[in-house]
């Protein structure tokens, strides 16, 4: 017995099940689409003339117009949410205004449906009609293959049937498959009942074989096709077109249908695979994303204390905000709702960093009006004629402005050069009228000569023991309580002295800072020019106090994850080193002055 489609089991025939694409969960392209181009009033216009012209059938391009509707109201509501926090509200306090297109795009999308909902519901009736009129057909072709009529007759007449059987349209897809069963039975039945010419049997054979080899070739091919979205919805047109050509020769039936049947799998198993690695690829996005809302909710804000803190947590925002915009949609139902916790979690950093940074700025702020205060103080006393009282006065308001904090940068210079002005106005003064008498001065250089012949006479001398030592030591201290001599000799004492002195403790091994130290006691003898240098020498520790400062405030900007970061961290490090034992030095010479204006005193 020959195996025809007729006595195939109807189970075994794929291409009997109406075959439909899963609902994929995010956009096919599983692109990111960009910013859209439009305005709000030009998609209105565009959806208006879409329902003025009744042209509801490409439902692709509605729902593109209605999204990039959102995406632009979203856009414009997230500006002016920014702008709001950027004037100096609060987020939660923001209420986005009214679109005016709003109303006009709603009203214009509810026409377009309720065109679209007529639309659909004429066409339900127009498949129930093509049903009707199929059914009809079925009955006609039930009653020729039970005909004793001749057969050129009735087989005329059965392919009319058939033709009007492929002009009718679509019909309810619930009843796709029967009738297709029922069309197909009947018209095996009819071939295999009617006694036609072989000649003419054949031939018809011969042509639908050739159609079905061409849809067979179609389909192999989709297997290469690269977008596989495409290739299924090709497959099911296929599949129309191999249901409306009629049987081939019986002995190779059952051939061209496995055929067919093998390469329609090819396309469905790389349809589903390509749903089911999407899917895998958006659950896995999600974990990333998760993974990101946690480092940003878990930041331990109580740490941060300094300009730096905030300013190194800032830079850590930033690229996870930057690696989130790398990462693709999550599944459907939780895209929007991930977005929105990340979005909540970096407001809420943000939010604290300004809270922070505006705290500090009243801090200094305040610090400013504390030196301001400082600064009206010594303005108020440099005429002053008391000198005594007024230079302890004045030196402890400078040791209290150390203890003040920093205030901005911009006006930093500003108050310390008023301040400090106005200290040296006093203290300029000060010397000026407490100044020696000129016999003394000269008195003074012939007991530095003297000085001088006696350091000379140890260094000829060549020894080195403590003793000289000592001696050194004391030919130091009595330099130091001399007091001034003439200006114009002043230097020339000071090289013939100091290069002795170098000699000396270059061989004597004397540290360096005891060295520079003596520089100090030979300026110091009349109180006025003591606390001269005293004013001097503080400036100069308040300047390399603002220095490491400004040294260490540069390190907490600097990323030292790059080799030149690295270097440039180092420096800066040995930088701070040196100013700090510069600084050590400043303050040990302040006490050797403070110690001298004690014993005058």
């Amino acid at each position: 017995m020959e195996v025809n489609e007729t006595n195939r089991p109807l189970t075994e025939t794929p291409m009997e099940q109406p075959i439909e694409a899963p609902v994929p969960t995010v956009e096919d392209t599983e692109k990111e689409t960009s910013a859209p181009k439009q305005t709000l009033e030009e998609v209105v216009q565009r959806l208006k003339e879409i329902n003025e012209k009744n042209d509801l059938t490409d439902k692709q391009e509605i729902d593109s117009l209605k999204q990039t509707f959102y995406k632009l109201q979203k856009a414009k509501s997230e500006a002016a949410r920014k702008a709001f926090i950027d004037e100096g509200g609060k987020a939660e306090d923001f209420t986005p205004e009214t679109e005016p297109a709003e109303e006009e795009f709603k009203a214009v999308m509810n026409a377009i449906k309720e065109k679209r909902n007529a639309l659909a519901a004429a066409q339900e009736q127009e498949k129930e009609e093509n049903l009707t009129k199929k059914l009809g057909i079925l009955e006609r072709m039930k009653f020729l293959t039970e005909s004793q009529e001749d057969t050129n007759k009735i087989y005329d007449e059965f392919k009319k049937l058939q033709q009007e059987w492929n002009e009718i349209g679509q019909i309810p897809v619930a009843k796709v498959n029967e009738l297709w069963k029922t069309y197909q039975l009947y018209t095996e039945k009819f071939y295999d009942m009617v006694k036609l010419n072989n000649e003419f049997r054949e031939y018809d054979f011969k042509k639908n074989l050739e159609q079905k080899t061409r849809l067979c070739e179609a389909a192999e091919k989709l297997a290469e096709e690269p977008d596989v979205i495409s290739a299924f919805h090709q497959l099911q047109k296929l599949h129309q077109e191999f249901r409306a050509i009629g049987p081939v020769a019986k002995d190779l039936r059952e051939e061209i249908w496995s055929r067919f049947k093998a390469a329609s799998t090819v396309v469905n198993k790389r349809h589903q695979q390509h749903f089911e690695e999407l899917k895998e690829k958006e659950q896995n996005n999600l974990d990333q994303k998760t993974v990101i809302c946690e480092i940003v909710e878990g930041m331990e804000y109580d740490t941060f204390t300094t300009f730096a803190d905030w300013e190194d947590k800032t830079n850590e925002i930033l690229a996870l905000q930057a690696k989130w915009k790398t990462i693709g949609y999550a599944p459907q139902k939780m895209n929007v709702k991930i977005f929105e916790r990340f979005r909540a979690a970096c407001d809420e950093f943000f939010r604290r960093k300004a809270a922070f940074f505006k705290s500090v700025k009243e801090t200094m702020a305040a610090n400013l009006e504390k030196k301001k205060a400082f600064c009206e103080k010594a303005e108020a006393l440099k005429e002053s004629t008391d000198w005594k009282e007024t230079a302890e006065i004045l030196t402890k308001l400078q040791k209290e402005w150390k203890t003040i904090g920093p205030v901005a940068k911009k006006h930093s210079d500003a108050v310390w050069k008023r301040f400090i002005g106005a200290c040296d106005y006093f203290f300029e003064r000060k010397n000026k009228a407490t100044s020696s008498q000129r016999s003394e001065e000269v008195e003074n250089l012939a007991k530095k000569e003297d000085v001088i012949k006696r350091m000379a006479a140890l260094e000829a001398a060549g020894t080195a023991d403590d003793a000289t030592a000592e001696q050194v030591r004391a030919l130091m201290k009595e330099w130091n309580a001399i007091g001034f001599v003439p200006f114009k000799e002043k230097d020339r004492l000071y090289k013939e002295f100091h290069a002795l002195v170098d000699k000396l403790f270059d061989r004597l091994h004397l540290s360096a800072t005891e060295k520079r130290l003596s520089s100090v006691r030979t300026n110091g003898n009349k109180e006025g020019n003591l606390y001269r240098d005293r004013e001097r020498l503080v400036r100069t520790y308040e300047g390399l106090k603002n220095d490491i400062q400004t040294y260490e405030n540069n390190l907490g900007f600097l990323n030292s994850s790059s080799k030149k970061g690295n270097t440039l961290v180092a420096d800066i490090t040995r930088k701070i080193e040196r100013l700090k034992k510069d600084m050590e030095l400043v303050l040990k010479k302040i006490k050797d002055i403070d110690e001298s204006l004690k014993e005058k005193e």
